[in-house]
């Protein structure tokens, strides 16, 4: 189980830094300053954390596989649209021109399908890994 878990922290580590470079461009700043690297791998490595006792919590509860992807694809969700609209209130981010926006919940885009998309990537590429 140790090595089930340490694979999807790396995993979702890797992708989650990825991603958080690639899409540095939607935002404006960070807490009025320039988003750095510093910045980046910071948020990558919260991102890491909560995919991995996310999951390691969903194993915990013992839920059927299936069921347990809803649910965390479900709480990623929720949990990515609380820490935006968070941030936003508290202008800790700003996004920029570029970044597109989900009308109704007034948040951005790319934040929002990062968490759920990168967990269920992470989990479902170290299935595959540690099958072979």
């Amino acid at each position: 189980m140790i090595k089930r878990y340490s694979f999807i922290f790396g995993i979702a580590f890797f992708l989650n830094l990825m991603w958080e470079n690639v899409h540095a461009f939607l935002y404006l700043h960070y807490q009025g300053g320039p988003i750095t690297e510093q910045i980046l791998l910071r948020a990558t490595l919260f991102d890491a954390v909560f995919i991995i006792l996310l999951l390691i919590l969903i194993d915990r509860m013992k839920v059927e596989r299936s069921t347990g992807v809803y649910i965390q694809i479900g709480v990623s969700f929720l949990v990515a649209v609380l820490i935006e609209v968070f941030a936003l209130g508290a202008s800790r981010w700003a996004y920029g021109p570029w970044m597109p926006i989900i009308p109704i919940l007034e948040v951005g885009l790319s934040p929002i399908i990062q968490l759920p998309l990168l967990g269920y990537l992470s989990g479902r590429i170290t299935t595959h890994l540690l099958r072979k």
